[in-house]
Formats: structure tokens, sequence, C-alpha cells
């Protein structure tokens, strides 16, 4: 996703249906609600603006009569705008010719149905090689390209097959080929999964999301499932009775939500798939140079009452942990370097991973888990306390905690720390590590 110009643009946007449909825009923007129009038309989609980016999967979604659906076939001219313009990659579609908004649809942006809309006497490979059979491309050429994408899609060896020996996950695959296949840059998508059994349509979300790393497509995504936006959308607009009333990241929409409507929405959502380790995690600390001293490293824990410390090099590279023990059997001997008693961290996440899929790495570590980045650079921590605090509903409300789990009492890293001090190291016994 870019900064550049958007992709897909919608600005102030009406549909009514009826018999006087300018009449209801002229009262709805005069302040008239839905009800009050309804004299002289159905106030479908009310002042709808929005901006999608290159790249970018916007998810509108909504209750049944929202207005929805009839917005997604708005951008594709399927639906006439009563008042409002669409942007499509920079071209107005809105009020043009019927040949040139057939062209848009044939080069610019492909659609998804609900319901698959297969032609039922064709083959997998000619359903999928149909909008290049509309361009005038050559037979040999469209059915190599549609074998190409159903490969893409986990569906190869399956073109000479009749839509109807397919499974209904698998008739979705074959329209999200066919949609693939005219390599148009925008892609919308009505209710794409709904009709599909919950775990073929979990395998389908994420399948989903597998292709667009690959493809980079812009998706307009139309869905009432607000597990499934959450999961799929990089931004969310939700809409109640023809109007959008909040567009924001997942997080925005479920930590904070713009009115009782959608926190009542987000009530029931699952957090462990829509927070990553990035939206919970908390400070690092205590944390210390590779090239900080056994001491240092004590100092640091006793300051923070902990039993472990963080190691990094000047890069905020997470090179591992030493405990209180360990640092004290080092002072003890008076060694000055942090390395022989380094532990590598076994377990650490990076910042885009979902809760869902932190809890094992969570329960086998012994310290709270470490969040790097991309670069491997510890950025953040995730005690399990905190883990499990994010799931409830609410802000999360745990006091701040790193490395926990019984730390020495700090009298005896202070008798040790003065031992050493004192030249008398060995002078205080501790208990060894098993």
């Amino acid at each position: 996703m870019t900064s550049s110009a958007p992709a897909v643009e919608a600005r102030n946007l009406y549909k009514v249906f009826g018999r006087n449909p300018k009449d209801a825009v002229r009262r709805l923007k005069a302040g008239q609600t839905r009800t009050q129009v309804a004299d002289v038309g159905t106030a479908a989609v009310i002042d709808a603006s929005f901006s999608v980016q290159p790249g970018e999967i916007f998810v509108i979604m909504g209750l049944s009569g929202s207005g929805k659906s009839t917005l997604i076939r708005m951008l594709n001219g399927l639906h006439d705008v009563t008042s409002g313009t669409v942007t499509m990659l920079g071209d107005q579609i809105t009020d043009v010719p019927a040949a040139r908004l057939r062209e848009v649809r044939r080069d610019r942006v492909s659609m998804v149905f609900q319901h698959f809309a297969l032609l039922p006497h064709r083959t997998v490979a000619d359903n999928v090689a149909y909008p290049l059979e509309l361009r005038g491309t050559g037979k040999t050429e469209r059915l190599a390209k549609a074998e190409e994408i159903l490969a893409l899609v986990g569906l190869g060896g399956w073109g000479d097959k009749l839509p109807s020996e397919l499974s209904g996950g698998m008739q979705q695959r074959v329209g999200i080929a066919r949609a693939l296949a005219a390599d148009t840059e925008v892609l919308l998508m009505d209710e794409a999964f709904s009709a599909l059994d919950p775990l073929i349509r979990r395998e389908m979300q994420e399948q989903l999301l597998e292709l667009q790393q690959k493809l980079k497509k812009t998706i307009v995504f139309i869905t009432h499932d607000l597990n499934e936006a959450m999961f799929l959308g990089d931004r969310i607009a939700v809409m109640r009775d023809g109007r959008i009333v909040q567009i924001g990241t997942p997080e925005d929409i479920l930590t904070d939500p713009a009115n009782d409507y959608v926190e009542q929405f987000v009530q029931d959502v699952d957090r462990a798939r829509v927070l990553t380790a990035g939206n919970v995690m908390e400070r690092p600390r205590p944390v210390v140079l590779d090239t900080a001293g056994p001491r240092a490293a004590l100092h640091e824990m006793r300051d923070n009452y902990t039993s472990a410390v963080y190691v990094v090099d000047r890069n905020r590279t997470l090179l591992g942990t030493v405990s209180d023990r360990d640092a004290l059997k080092l002072v003890r001997r008076g060694e000055k370097s942090l390395t022989s008693m380094l532990r590598p961290v076994s377990q650490s996440v990076d910042e885009s991973e979902i809760l869902l899929n932190l809890f094992v790495p969570s329960v086998e570590s012994s310290v709270p888990l470490a969040v790097t980045d991309a670069e491997d650079r510890l950025v953040g921590v995730i005690p399990r306390v905190t883990l499990l605090a994010a799931l409830g509903p609410g802000p999360n409300s745990t006091d701040e905690l790193t490395i926990p789990l019984r730390p020495m009492p700090q009298a005896e890293i202070d008798a040790a720390l003065a031992a050493a001090d004192a030249g008398e190291a060995g002078a205080v016994k501790t208990e060894e590590v098993r």
C-alpha cells in the first residue's frame, strides 16, 4: 500500500431507488432522514465518500440492508449513481458513455460474485479464460493463461472439468481465477465467501491473503461478517442505514469505535484474529547492550525487580538473555563480559503476528515473548498476563511486566555485588542453577 493517488475514489455517493430519486437526494442533503424521504424513493446509499489506495484491501461491511452491495455495484457502473462521482485509476467513470464504461469493466476492474456466476456448460478452463475471450485473445494463449491462474489458486489439473463437478469452495476459486485472468488492477468482491461452509470460508480468506502478497491487487471486499472484515481488511468502512459511520484500520474499529452502534457491533469479535503482537506489546525492559558487564546487568535487574535481562547490540538486534543467577556467577568469577552466559531467546515473534499464533510460543517461553521487527531488532515484549488481558473487552489495563519468574532476593544480589566490589568474590554462596 502506498500514499500515491487513490486507485478507487468515491465522493459523496447517493443511490436512491424509486419514482423521484433526485428529489430524495435534495431532501437528504437538506438534513432529512432515510425514513422521511421514503415517500419518493428508497435511499440505499447516502453521502458515501472514501478512497482506496493501490494494493490495499478495503472492506465495506454492514448488516443486511445497510447499502454495502449497492455501493460496490456503483463502483463499476452496475448501478447508476444518483449523485456523486466514482474515480477509477484516475478516470471518472460516472456519467460516461456506455462504451467507455464497458471498456473500464473489461480492462480495469473485475468482480467476484457471491454465487460464483460460472457458465455451467463451459469447462473450468473456459470459464477462467472467458474475460480473455471477450478481449479477442487467441484460444491457445487464453487457455494457457487459464491453466497458469488455476495453478495459482490451487486448481491445477481441474481445467477440463465442468463447474458441476467441483465443490462450492472450488467453484469460488474458479470465480477468483476468472477475475485474476482478466489481469485488472482493481478487484471487487461482493460477499464472495458468504455462501461457503465456515471451514472452507476460512481457507478461502487465507488463500486470498496469500494471493494478495504475490499480486498486490487493489481489492474492495464486501461482507456482513465482522471477523472476516477484521481478518482481511487493511481498512474497514462500517455502514449503517446507507451511511458510512466509521472508516479505520481493524485496530481502530476494535479499540476506538466511533459510536455506540460500532461498539456493540465489535463486542463479539474474535480479538485473537485481529490484534497483533505490535498492538499489545510493552516496552522491553530491562535491556542492556552486549558491551555491558554482568554487574551492570545485575544493577538493571535489581532496579526493575526482574530475574533476567534482554541483551541487544547497538542496533537493538536481539542477542539473547542473561539471568540473575548466571550474571552473579560471572561477577563471582571476576568476568567482565556477558558472552559466556548469554542464552538464546527460544521464542520470539514478529510484530505483525496475530495473537492467535502467540499462545503456544508464550507457554513454551520462560520469559515474556520478545517481539522483533523485520531486522530482528527488539521492539517490545508480551507477558502472558498481557496476552490474556488483550482478549477481553475494553482497553488493556495490565501493569507493565517484563522478564518475571521468581527473581533472586534483592538482598542476595546486593550482598554479592558488595562482595565483588570488596574483592571478596565467592564469599557469598548462591544456589547453583540446575
